[in-house]
């Protein structure tokens, strides 16, 4: 604080001292310019490349302050000229994507990776090809391919005990399962509530995935957006995984011409192809609470909890429908078969005697 407060006074005498001399304001002692470094070590100044630059001394940095320094003197800013090239990499030798020729291969089933012909390969690398499997350790993947392995002993002895004795024939369950195709799907979270979900899920519930779409396109109901998006990813997740709606192509004995069941519910429909996905059951699911709050008057604020709940769909083909239809009416055939009164068949009266016989 001393040494400030006693810059002042002798500044007059300094000014006053050098006449002819332009004043200079106060700045910092110690300031550098942004300099930027350029990569190939060249700059533009004289100074040869073995010589360093002689760094002021406080001494001179002073007398500049006071004196005001030389005009001439002006900082300079190596700048750099021109970007530095760009470096692009390239494949290595053992990229499955490297390939012989230099340009791409037209061909019509596709650009296809090149890689080395057997003939090609050193006897080392062929034999290290060979000895891979074989080299590997078996205790090491254990845990990971059999973790439970008496578990699976015993899965496998159950497994062959149904075999024998169902004597290889399969259950129905299990015919149903191998020969129809299903797929379920779960839906996000939907900020909503069970109270306003399970009305849709409702709606939906037995329809046709196309009409179930055009339902939910047209419905008023804020969570219809949320329902057709999963209606949407339902669909696309069946026909890609599970292979459904996709046609009669690859059956044999398709029928020709549509075939018309009575549902559950009693109403008649027309089936023209079986395989077309419908929904065969929409549930809701509740899920966990957030957090909200409520800003009321005089600086009272409401915590609210809005619910978050889910919806999944079980999607299957028309086939089933007409399968579960059929079983139905064969039900129903049967009992009315069994309720059925039958006369007692004539035989010849024989052994007549006007006693009793006891």
């Amino acid at each position: 604080m001393a040494s400030m407060a006693a810059l002042h006074p002798y500044g007059p005498l300094a000014r006053s001292a050098r006449t002819g001399i332009s004043y200079v304001p106060r700045r910092t002692l110690t300031y550098t310019l942004p300099r930027r470094a350029q990569e190939d070590g060249d700059n533009n100044n004289n100074t040869p490349p073995t010589e360093k630059p002689s760094k002021p001394s406080a001494l001179s940095s002073i007398k500049n302050f006071f004196l005001g320094g030389s005009k001439d003197a002006k900082p300079t800013i190596t700048r750099r000229s021109t970007a530095p090239p760009k470096r692009e990499g390239s494949l290595g030798a053992d990229s499955i994507f490297a390939e012989e020729e230099a340009g791409p291969k037209l061909i019509p089933s596709g650009r296809m990776p090149a890689r080395k012909q057997d003939a090609e390969l050193t006897p080392t690398e062929a034999e290290e090809g060979a000895m891979a499997a074989e080299a590997r350790n078996r205790e090491t993947m254990a845990p990971v391919l059999d973790p439970r392995p008496q578990a699976r002993i015993r899965w496998e002895r159950k497994m062959v005990i149904r075999e024998i004795r169902h004597r290889g024939r399969l259950s129905k369950p299990q015919q149903i399962l191998r020969s129809e195709r299903e797929s379920l799907s779960k839906s996000h979270w939907f900020k909503t509530s069970v109270k306003k979900l399970g009305p849709l899920a409702r709606q939906i519930a037995g329809k046709n995935i196309d009409e179930a779409m055009l339902q939910m396109r047209f419905s008023k109901k804020k969570a219809a957006k949320d329902v057709l998006e999963h209606l949407k990813h339902a669909k696309n997740v069946a026909v890609v995984r599970s292979g459904m709606g996709l046609g009669l192509t690859g059956e044999a004995n398709a029928p020709t011409k549509p075939v018309n069941v009575v549902l559950k519910s009693g109403e008649r429909k027309a089936i023209a192809d079986p395989t077309s996905i419908y929904i065969d059951q929409a549930w809701v699911n509740r899920g966990p609470y957030g957090v909200d709050y409520d800003h009321r008057a005089r600086g009272v604020i409401h915590l609210m909890r809005p619910p978050y709940t889910s919806l999944s769909v079980v999607l299957k083909e028309e086939k089933t429908r007409i399968r579960e239809w059929q079983d139905r009416d064969a039900k129903a055939l049967r009992q009315r078969k069994s309720q059925l009164w039958t006369q007692l068949p004539d035989r010849k009266i024989s052994a007549q005697n006007q006693y009793y016989s006891w």
